[in-house]
């Protein structure tokens, strides 16, 4: 299976015309793109969300779609769409005849439902106030809502508030976490609710099920669904909470807990002596065993996820991947509850992998790509998976057969070269063996030599892998010519937690170095690549690396783009919302404790040595790394009279999202490289 995705996309536009043309952001920025898929119970129907780009809108809209699993060759067709209405979420009902998804249809949140087998949706019930998401019990009599409400909040109905006609617009606060990553807090927190549902919708304003907990449950900014979990009897919920007060902007202390269903009791913590995250509450089809990932040490937030159960009658826990040096990502029980499918990254790379329930024995089951979701089917998997050259698809896992179910963007895409990705390794910092890849511009001519866009990933804990990207695509940079060279420094994820742990306290120190080394390693290698045409590029921890960059190898780079980046580690430190992500990065330390640990690696000490021309990017929503680190580089860079330009993007958040504004950054982006390096085209 090494070569199955390349193959399978190649299969997939074979028939493109001779004459191909170069990716562009206009391109990506207009490709459908498929959410999480769920099948039907008898593994007839698979379906799923796939957002379609309104331009003129400057946003997404949402569809359902469907595909007959049980015919060969057929393509997929639209369950639910309706113009100007969001349709997501979708959800079989136990018996496989019904969808239930959300709508937005008329300015409202409401749950519908629509034949799974195609035919008119009906509303089942809308939620006074709005909700963020839902799920059916396993039953069919219930379902639990989860919606941003005041503390201890009764039910659903909004809580009527009294406005003073003469009040001034200040908000006041009386503790941290006042803002989390581009919104300001307003007292309102996410809570579940649960309420009686039927063949003829639901009924009630929900009842309140987390008791006197105060946290946000899913968390926030990014938690979703599969932070919740029903009991297979539709009985009880487990869910994953971080209770909120003076440590929160300093705790990644998520619990999982479980609830009765009927609000009975107050929930129960089930993890209690962890004081690390605890997540991704999964149970078994039986209900005897409830699946989850537990992180160890407090306050780190990427530290290695292992694959936990806990016997429900006897409050037995095993970790089950204790000697597998990977953090899970994703969980998943097959229908016989024997083994568990989860993803997890490995060497560029984020397969699906089979543990056994018992033993915890791992076996890989894909090889090339990143699978973005998995849903147990009978006699295998079905699942999402992306790349560097393609976008996500549908494919199907039985045994060691891998089907390619869907080409969603294969019309979008025809016609178009993608480019040729190469992986190299290297000695790097502490003589550990570091991989990194380079991406060759599909229209070089043989012989000549590229520009290099030299991309470092944020994070600092992720990973330039095998994954495609509507944001920073390295396809669109070498569809404008340039060939991209990427290294996956000490801190990357998908090579053991030891190397990912490797950065904390040293981030301007084996991370350069293995920088350095991965760039010569990759001129060495690929003759394609000029090394004396380069400029670098970052965001986030990468952008916090572009300003090191400037001070500490000011003479390699023809130009520099620095997106959301730490300029003053000082500054930082008070300035940021989640303070246990940098708190843990300097030693765990505030910085009134431990002032030497920032200013170590801080780049304000070293502006004087600055003389790189470099882009700045920052946005007004970015709470993470606030836009005044931005605006602070630039003041730096212009009091030097160093070549500089400043982007500043007011809707945006420590991503940019919008497709009119995704344009825009490439165009400025693409620009600032092109006046250093002319790339020939």
């Amino acid at each position: 299976m090494k070569h199955l995705l390349l193959a399978s996309v190649a299969l997939a536009f074979a028939a493109a015309p001779a004459a191909a043309r170069d990716l562009t952001i206009q391109d990506v920025a207009t490709l459908s793109r498929v959410g999480a898929p769920t099948v039907s119970p008898d593994g007839r129907w698979l379906v799923w969300q796939q957002r379609e780009t309104d331009l003129a809108a400057n946003r997404g809209r949402y569809d359902l779609w469907r595909l007959d699993l049980t015919k060969k060759g057929v393509a997929p067709e639209k369950l639910a769409a309706e113009a100007d209405v969001n349709e997501t979420s979708p959800q079989f009902s136990a018996d496989g005849k019904t969808v239930w998804f959300q709508s937005d249809k008329g300015g409202e949140d409401a749950i519908w439902g629509v034949p799974g087998a195609g035919g008119a949706a009906v509303k089942l019930g809308a939620v006074p106030g709005g909700f963020s998401g839902f799920k059916v019990a396993p039953t069919g009599d219930k379902l639990l809502v989860w919606a941003d409400r005041k503390p201890g909040a009764p039910n659903l109905e909004p809580a009527m508030v009294k406005k003073d006609p003469n009040a001034g617009s200040g908000r006041t606060y009386d503790q941290l976490f006042v803002r989390h990553w581009d919104t300001w807090s307003n007292g309102d927190r996410s809570q579940l609710f649960v309420l009686p549902f039927g063949p003829q919708g639901a009924s009630g304003n929900g009842t309140p099920i987390i008791g006197s907990l105060i946290g946000d449950t899913p968390s926030k900014p990014f938690g979703g669904g599969e932070e919740l979990a029903w009991s297979p009897d539709g009985k009880t919920v487990y869910f994953a909470l971080r209770e909120a007060g003076r440590i929160e902007p300093l705790s990644t202390n998520l619990d999982i807990f479980a609830a009765p269903a009927d609000g009975s009791a107050p929930p129960v913590n089930l993890t209690p002596d962890n004081d690390g995250t605890d997540t991704l509450p999964t149970v078994s089809p039986d209900g005897k065993w409830l699946a989850w990932a537990s992180m160890a040490r407090a306050g780190y937030e990427s530290d290695r996820q292992l694959l936990k159960l806990r016997n429900l009658a006897t409050g037995e826990v095993r970790a089950l991947t204790q000697d597998w040096d990977r953090s899970v990502a994703s969980i998943a029980w097959a229908a016989d509850g024997k083994t568990l499918y989860v993803t997890a990254q490995d060497t560029q790379e984020q397969p699906i992998f089979a543990v056994d329930a018992q033993s915890g024995k791992v076996t890989r089951l894909t090889q090339e790509g990143v699978v973005s979701a998995v849903v147990p089917v009978k006699g295998g998997v079905v699942f999402s998976m992306n790349s560097l050259t393609a976008p996500d698809d549908f494919y199907r896992l039985s045994g060691k057969k891998v089907e390619r179910l869907t080409s969603v963007n294969a019309a979008k895409l025809a016609g178009i070269d993608l480019p040729k990705v190469e992986r190299f390794s290297f000695t790097g910092a502490n003589n550990d063996k570091v991989w990194g890849y380079a991406v060759r511009p599909p229209t070089l001519a043989a012989g000549a030599k590229a520009p290099i866009a030299f991309i470092v990933h944020g994070g600092p804990q992720g990973s330039s892998n095998n994954s495609w990207s509507y944001r920073w695509n390295p396809a669109v940079f070498a569809g404008a010519g340039y060939a991209v060279v990427s290294v996956d420094f000490h801190g990357s994820t998908g090579y053991g937690q030891a190397f990912t742990d490797a950065i904390q306290n040293n981030w301007g120190g084996w991370p350069l170095e293995d920088l350095q080394k991965g760039l010569k390693a990759a001129t060495d290698k690929f003759s394609y690549l000029n090394a004396d045409n380069a400029c670098a590029l970052g965001a986030s921890y990468g952008g916090y690396m572009m300003n090191w960059i400037e001070g500490q190898w000011p003479d390699r780079f023809k130009c520099i783009v620095q997106h959301d980046g730490v300029f003053d580690a000082r500054a930082m430190a008070y300035e940021t919302e989640e303070l246990w992500f940098d708190e843990w990065e300097h030693g765990g330390k505030a910085y009134f404790e431990d002032p030497e640990a920032f200013e170590k690696w801080n780049p304000v000490h070293h502006v004087t040595k600055w003389k790189t021309p470099q882009l700045v990017i920052t946005s007004e929503k970015d709470f993470r790394i606030p836009y005044t680190q931005g605006l602070a580089a630039f003041t730096a860079l212009q009091r030097r009279e160093i070549d500089s330009r400043l982007l500043v993007f007011p809707d945006e958040n420590h991503w940019v999202l919008k497709p009119k504004n995704s344009m825009q950054w490439y165009s400025e982006v693409l620009g600032w490289l092109g006046k250093y390096t002319r790339p020939q085209q």
